[in-house]
C-alpha cells in the first residue's frame, strides 16, 4: 500500500528530524567550538533574605579555565580552553556583597553564593 504524503501535516517535521540526524551521523553538525553559553549552558538563581546563589551548568569546562568576576549587581563567568570560549554576564536578582563570594565547581556544575548587600542609605529630608 502506497502512502499519500500530500496531506500529512507532520511531513515537514519528520523531514527536518531526518535532516538533523543525517547531519549528526555525517559530522556536518555545528562543531563544539561554535557553542557557547547561549547554546548549552543553563544558569539558575536562588535567593533568600540573607543570600543569593547561582548554579550554572558548564559542560566541557575545566576548573583551571574558569574566571569569575562580580561587581555586586552582575556575575561574569568566563572560561577559555583549547576547545571552547565562554563569556556570560548574569544579572543578579538582588545586590550582593561581592567580597562574600564562595564558589565551587564539581563535574561541570558551578555554584556561587553571595551574602545579600542591604547596604542602602536612608535619605533625610530637609
Amino acid at each position: 500500500m502506497d502512502r499519500d504524503d500530500r496531506d500529512d501535516p507532520f511531513g515537514d517535521f519528520f523531514e527536518e528530524i531526518e535532516r538533523m540526524m543525517n547531519e549528526m551521523a555525517s559530522g556536518d553538525a555545528p562543531s563544539a567550538d561554535d557553542a557557547g553559553f547561549g547554546s548549552d549552558t543553563h544558569v539558575d538563581a536562588y535567593t533568600t533574605e540573607e543570600s543569593v546563589r547561582l548554579v550554572a551548568d558548564l559542560p566541557a569546562v575545566e576548573k583551571e579555565d574558569l574566571s569569575l568576576r562580580c561587581d555586586g549587581d552582575a556575575l561574569t563567568i568566563s572560561a577559555v580552553s583549547d576547545r571552547r570560549e565562554y563569556d556570560e554576564t548574569v544579572e543578579l536578582p538582588a545586590p550582593v556583597d561581592e567580597h562574600s563570594a564562595d564558589a565551587t565547581f564539581n563535574n561541570g556544575v558551578l555554584e556561587v553564593s553571595f551574602d545579600r548587600d542591604d547596604d542602602s542609605a536612608s535619605i533625610d529630608l530637609v
